[in-house]
């Protein structure tokens, strides 16, 4: 059964890296689009999926990995992975600094505390000089979106493995036992605090590279398109939606809600606007634990699954 996954993902993983030689300009730009999604999501799945703590906070991740390549690329005048390496090392020290205090907050005071983070960035960047306060930074343009997309692919398998690595490993189930029961965890000689600081800088490696990547890709950066905070909310549904804690779930989650997202703006430009909306509703009421879990359970519960799920989160 090992093989035969592992055969089946080599075969996705190489259909997808074929996608862009068959496929229109539209459809390419269009999977890089999704698979910084996918990134973005994995990333939070590791905070937020197996950590068990809400992050807000990736949003300041992915403008950090971003600035992070508009610094370098355009004042520094250096290549495009220097800058990638400069954002990490940004998200990696604010992760740390800020990691700290934070999370020692639980629940909504600490979905609260990081929600406020990206408004102080944006108030912060404004301010600064180097990274071109409120006008913001024109990179150099590369029309090369093939380069983008397989470098988005290779990012979302990297990611990829890095949560599947966690389901493997003794930090994976240090993580489950604080999303579980923190206390417990604590009691059982988890150093909790190491862990969730680690958790946080982990997934924000992955959110600043996603946004290193798409800054150089549309080449215009300023601290409210950085900083957005409905990007972080767009990477919380698309991995609920999917199945948090889960492998695969987030890049389901992903690439679904994106290419439905992508159809209503198209063809139904005035619901598109409401559709993540009531995805949140949807996936809280009738799946909370996202499609992953749908698809183990449904089979032996039926629709009984979903009456069930209404009755415990009924709103």
């Amino acid at each position: 059964m090992s093989a035969l996954r592992i055969t089946i993902a080599l075969v996705v993983v190489a259909a997808l890296a074929a996608a862009p030689w068959f496929g229109s300009d539209v459809l390419v730009q269009f999977g890089i689009n999704a698979l910084l999604l996918g990134v973005l999501a994995q990333g939070w799945n590791i905070i937020g999926g197996y950590a068990g703590y809400a992050s807000f906070g990736n949003s300041v991740f992915y403008g950090l990995g971003s600035y992070g390549v508009a610094i370098a690329m355009v004042q520094w005048q250096l290549p495009f992975a220097a800058g990638l390496v400069f954002g990490v090392a940004l998200a990696v020290a604010f992760a740390f600094l800020l990691g700290l205090p934070v999370l020692r907050l639980k629940g909504h005071y600490f979905a609260i505390a990081t929600l406020a983070l990206a408004q102080v960035m944006i108030a912060i960047v404004s301010n600064i000089e180097l990274a071109g306060q409120n006008i913001g930074l024109v990179l150099p343009p590369l029309n090369n979106d093939l380069l983008f997309y397989e470098l988005a692919l290779g990012l979302l398998v990297l990611a990829t493995l890095t949560v599947f690595w966690l389901t493997r490993s003794r930090f994976g189930f240090g993580l489950i036992a604080i999303r579980e029961n923190e206390e417990g965890a604590a009691v059982m000689g988890v150093n909790t605090t190491l862990y969730k600081v680690l958790a946080f800088a982990l997934s924000g490696i992955f959110s600043a590279l996603a946004g290193g990547i798409h800054a150089y890709w549309i080449t215009f950066l300023d601290p409210e398109s950085a900083f957005d905070i409905s990007l972080n909310v767009k990477m919380i549904i698309m991995a609920v939606f999917g199945g948090p804690g889960t492998v695969l779930g987030p890049i389901v989650g992903a690439f679904t809600l994106s290419a439905v997202s992508e159809f209503l703006s198209s063809e139904v430009t005035s619901v598109a606007g409401l559709f993540f909306g009531i995805v949140v509703v949807v996936a809280v009421v009738l799946m909370p634990r996202g499609l992953a879990d749908v698809v183990r359970r449904f089979r032996k519960s039926g629709w009984g699954y979903f009456v069930e799920n209404i009755r415990v989160h009924r709103i």
